[in-house]
C-alpha cells in the first residue's frame, strides 16, 4: 500500500522532473509539448484528488483549515496560469517567462507542502489511515485523469 504522503511526494517528484525538462527545452517543439501535456494532465488530476481526498480531510478540523485554505488557493492561482499558458504560443518569449513564473510558484507549494502541510495533516489523519488515504488519492487522481479534457472545456466556455 501507498501512504498519502507517498502518493504525494511520488507525484510532486514527478513535477518537478517535468518541469525540469520543460525548462531545458526550447521553442514549439514536440519534446516540451509532449512535456507540456504530461505535466498538465498530471498536476490537473492530482490537484483534484488533492483537494478531495487530503485537503477536505483538514479541513474538517479548525486548526486546518488555514492551511487547507492557503494550499487550495496557491491551486487556483496555478491553475489560471496553467490556463493561461495553454492558450499563448510555446515559441514565444512570453510562454517562457510566465511557465518560469509558474514553476517558482508551484516548487515553492510542493515545499510547503511537504515540509509544513504534512506536519499538520500528520495530527488529523492517524498513521493507521495514511494508506486508505493513499489509495483514495490515487483513485481519485485516476477519475480526474480522465476528467481533464471535460474540464478544460468548461475552463474555456466560462
Amino acid at each position: 500500500m501507498t501512504s498519502i504522503y507517498d502518493a504525494i511526494r511520488a507525484d510532486h517528484d514527478k513535477h518537478r522532473e517535468l518541469l525540469g525538462k520543460i525548462a531545458g527545452t526550447s521553442g514549439d517543439t514536440a519534446e516540451r509539448r509532449d512535456a507540456w501535456r504530461a505535466f498538465y494532465r498530471d498536476i490537473k488530476s492530482h490537484s483534484a484528488a488533492e483537494e478531495e481526498t487530503f485537503y477536505s480531510k483538514l479541513m474538517s478540523h479548525t486548526w486546518g483549515q488555514d492551511a487547507a485554505r492557503h494550499s487550495v488557493h496557491e491551486h487556483a492561482e496555478i491553475d489560471e496560469i496553467l490556463e493561461e499558458l495553454n492558450g499563448m504560443d510555446m515559441a514565444s518569449p512570453g510562454w517562457l517567462t510566465r511557465f518560469k513564473t509558474m514553476k517558482h510558484d508551484y516548487e515553492h507549494h510542493m515545499d510547503e507542502e511537504e515540509d509544513e502541510v504534512f506536519a499538520r495533516a500528520r495530527e488529523v489523519i492517524g498513521k493507521e489511515h495514511n494508506d486508505t488515504f493513499g489509495k483514495a488519492f490515487l483513485a481519485r487522481k485516476e477519475k480526474e485523469a480522465g476528467l481533464v479534457e471535460e474540464k478544460k472545456e468548461d475552463h474555456l466556455a466560462d
